[in-house]
């Protein structure tokens, strides 16, 4: 079982180090060949810059094979983002990255690098959460009621599950709280079992 890291632009390694603390096998997904060569059973689409995410993803030839992976069901961890790249819509951007997550986020949402801080909060199916929010995204609608909302700050939507894929606003894998993580681990298990029973 190999979880695919998207290692073009952002704060993938410390995704990769808090996964590989839980005992999990990592790969850096760099281009195309590294999903080709390798049988990928769930993505992390980190925090970064999600435009420039974006054209490199294009640019490498990975989108593809990525939202195809995505689209069939595999497990998804999308942190900041991540969670714009998932989205079917972003507010007042026509751009639309993956699009498999029927949810509206607004980018830079909390401003600049200035408007970033730390919040407590309950994040369902885990308890309370220390929250890092770095120029990071809200869900502003979510648009199907298969959307489920784990987490709101303030009133706004900061984490949702649809299906397989987990998409939050803030960054869990900033600090020493591995729970978010193990959620994702046991959301690849359980994916694991469905396919083979």
């Amino acid at each position: 079982m190999k979880i695919g890291i998207v290692s073009v632009q952002g704060a993938f390694i410390e995704h990769e180090k808090m996964l590989a603390s839980l005992g999990a096998e990592c790969v850096e997904l760099r281009k195309k060949e590294d999903i080709e060569r390798n049988e990928i059973s769930a993505i992390v689409l980190p925090g970064g810059e999600s435009t420039v995410q974006g054209k490199l993803l294009r640019e490498l030839g990975m989108f593809g094979p990525i939202k195809r992976l995505i689209e069939s069901g595999i497990p998804v961890l999308a942190t900041c983002a991540g969670m714009i790249l998932l989205a079917q819509h972003i507010s007042g951007d026509g751009t639309v990255h993956f699009g498999t997550l029927p949810v509206t986020v607004r980018r830079n949402a909390y401003g600049r690098q200035l408007g970033s801080f730390v919040r407590k909060g309950n994040v369902g199916g885990i308890g309370e959460f220390e929250m890092a929010f770095i120029r990071a995204p809200f869900v502003e609608e979510t648009e199907s009621r298969d959307v489920d909302v784990l987490s709101e700050v303030d009133g706004r939507i900061v984490a949702v599950r649809f299906k397989n894929q987990l998409a939050l606003a803030f960054h869990p894998e900033i600090g020493e709280d591995t729970r978010i993580h193990e959620l994702f681990l046991a959301m690849i298990e359980q994916s694991a079992r469905r396919k083979a029973g």
